[in-house]
């Protein structure tokens, strides 16, 4: 409500990037209005919290997901809040819902149709939709392989009412350019994936506005080799080789081996590493066989991920994460701990993604920027979450 006020206390202070602190928060009408050394606030606050020395660190921003637990995000509205109402468990406090592009006339309505639910969510921030495809020169999840198609670019934009925040791309599609350019104009981020492209078509759509590469290494294939004992170089090498290219990684330690993003940490540098999720339906669910709505059983269990069972002829595939972002972060520290600094590596799950998908009040703990915060126990599990300064865990 209008007027709201929070006080967090007694707090460590992560500052994303820069380090950390000990103090305060304090909240008023969902922004933080002052950090550190609170000596008063003025009236009464509705809510104060004594974190006992724990750790407060801005919310954890997801651009690519697809669901949760049970639930997915392109099965409409009423999943959506339902997905939306469980991200806090995880500390995660803003997200990228993630559909599956097509190029029909009825995902404009559709597209349309869960725009409109976002500012229905108060459970977490939800600032716009991410349409993976359907521009796609591989299919990987399912993504529709058909060139791009401006005009329809428009209709998806025109649908979305300005809630369009990323699309995925494939750099070699054919008539991609133009939708890239369009995409940058219209303040909407090109995301590059699924993709086998050379490192001239990679160029191209970088030198377009194509700047981020999304769960980097899982669907980039290397080109063949054609020239016995020439190692081919492809999309990959040109990304990073890009000073301007930033990327994303499933941090699972299943779709990407910690080698792989170490590499992307030394090549690219922190700033421009993220850590997203790319969940779906297991995500969070305790270890174990579900069943999903596509007609298969699969099996979630951390060290695995989810992987489809028989007697689906794709038995022991991946189907999609199972990744939360609370244990993103914590195998991050995990894998990399001793080689960089805490504050760091909280960045790759706060900051970073934030200025990704152009939203600067979020990932940061200061004044002027978004409540979204969380209270953390030191097994990365949140004890306590707020969006925009409202609890909405623990």
């Amino acid at each position: 409500m209008a007027g709201d006020t929070l006080r967090i206390s007694n707090a460590r202070l992560l500052f994303p990037g820069s380090g950390f602190g000990t103090g305060s928060v304090v909240v008023r009408d969902g922004r933080i209005t002052a950090v550190g050394d609170v000596t008063a606030v003025p009236g009464e606050a509705d809510e104060n919290v004594d974190a006992g020395e724990a750790l407060l660190t801005p919310g954890l921003v997801d651009l690519h997901t697809h669901g949760i637990e049970r639930y997915r995000y392109d099965a409409g509205p009423g999943e959506l809040r339902a997905a939306a109402d469980r991200l806090a468990a995880y500390g995660c406090t803003c997200a990228l819902p993630t559909l599956i592009g097509r190029r029909e006339e009825r995902f404009v309505a559709f597209v349309a149709e869960m725009a409109g639910a976002l500012d229905g969510v108060t459970s977490a921030s939800l600032p716009g939709l991410h349409l993976e495809g359907p521009f796609m020169a591989r299919t990987g999840a399912g993504c529709e392989t058909v060139p791009g198609d401006p005009g329809f670019v428009r209709e998806l934009l025109a649908a979305a009412g300005g809630r369009l925040r990323v699309m995925s791309v494939s750099p070699e599609v054919g008539n991609i350019l133009p939708v890239i350019e369009l995409l940058v104009a219209e303040g909407v981020v090109p995301f590059l994936t699924h993709t086998g492209a050379g490192v001239a078509e990679t160029q191209r759509a970088l030198a377009a506005g194509a700047r981020h590469a999304t769960h980097f290494y899982d669907v980039f294939y290397a080109p063949p080799e054609t020239d016995l004992g020439v190692r081919p170089v492809g999309c990959v090498e040109a990304i990073l080789a890009d000073p301007r290219a930033s990327v994303d990684f499933i941090c699972d330690g299943v779709h990407v081996d910690p080698v792989a993003i170490r590499m992307g940490l030394r090549c690219k540098g922190w700033e421009q590493v993220a850590m997203i999720t790319d969940s779906n339906i297991g995500a969070g669910l305790p270890a174990g066989e579900y069943a999903t709505p596509w007609g298969f059983r699969i099996r979630v269990a951390p060290e695995t991920a989810a992987r489809i069972l028989p007697p689906h002829p794709l038995a022991g595939a991946l189907a999609g994460s199972a990744l939360t972002a609370n244990r993103g972060m914590a195998n991050l520290h995990a894998w990399f701990g001793g080689e960089y600094p805490a504050e760091l590596l909280w960045a790759l799950g706060t900051c970073n993604p934030a200025r990704l998908a152009n939203l600067p009040a979020k990932g940061v703990l200061q004044v002027g920027a978004d409540a979204d915060l969380v209270l953390w126990n030191d097994d990365f599990t949140p004890a306590a979450t707020w969006v925009g300064g409202r609890r909405v865990f623990g």
